[in-house]
Formats: C-alpha cells, structure tokens, sequence
C-alpha cells in the first residue's frame, strides 16, 4: 500500500463492501440511535412507497471514511461533505471510491463516490485529508 502523502492528482482509493445485510442495519440504528423503520422494517418501508428497507444515509456516509482508515497516522479527514444520490438496499453491494484532485505537501483534496452493483452513484461529495 502507497503512503497516501505520496499519491498524486488522479491516483485513487477504493474498497468493495460485503453486501449490506439487515443486521449492518439495525446495529446502525442502535449505534446511531436511528430508529425510523424504514431502515429495519420491510412493511414499514412499503408504506411510505419504497420497494423494501434502504439503509441510512448516514451509514453510507461513514462507510466512505474507510477508504481513509489507513491513512489516519498520517493526517486526518479536515473537511467532508457530501450528497445523497440515491438509496442503498439491502444486498447492495457498494463500491467506495476517492480520486484526488489536487495534492500539496499539506493537503489533499478528494472527489468520493459511493457506486451500488448496477454503477449507480448513492453518494457524492468531497474530502479534504490534512498531512501531518
């Protein structure tokens, strides 16, 4: 594995997940403390019109930070934003990608992206990892 200080403009990160399970779910809700059912409950996502539970944004959202999970001896997630693009069902299989940029000896600046099975993009956004 590169250092990610050595990584250039273009160079990426990415990381497959297993598919998302209703459990990943519910100890996601338990953790965060989410407890609308439309993340754990399947007749409950019905009746809002969703076509089976979808995961919490938010849990896609933490997933991204792994692809930086490595690197946190070598700087830190400064800045992170992002947008919802899409929902994540259960059995998902998510691709998390980040390319960067731009890179300067103090930082790096990221486009991530959360990519579902079919290469739709459920998440967008931006990292700024600072160098120690």
């Amino acid at each position: 594995m590169k250092q990610l200080v050595e990584l250039i403009s273009g160079d990426t990160l990415e990381i497959t997940l297993e598919p998302v399970t209703r459990m990943d779910l519910i100890k996601y809700s338990g953790a965060s403390g989410d407890f609308n059912p439309i993340h754990t409950i399947d007749e409950e996502a019905e009746k809002v019109g969703l076509p089976g539970i979808i995961a919490h944004g938010m849990w896609t959202m933490g997933n991204l930070a792994k692809l930086f999970t490595p690197y946190y001896e070598q700087g830190f997630i400064q800045d992170y934003r992002i947008r919802f693009a899409g929902m994540v069902f259960i059995n998902d299989v998510i691709t998390l990608k980040a390319e960067i940029i731009e890179s300067t000896d103090e930082y790096s600046d990221f486009d991530v992206k959360a990519i579902n099975q079919d290469g739709k993009v459920v998440i967008k956004g931006a990292v700024r990892f600072v160098k120690k």
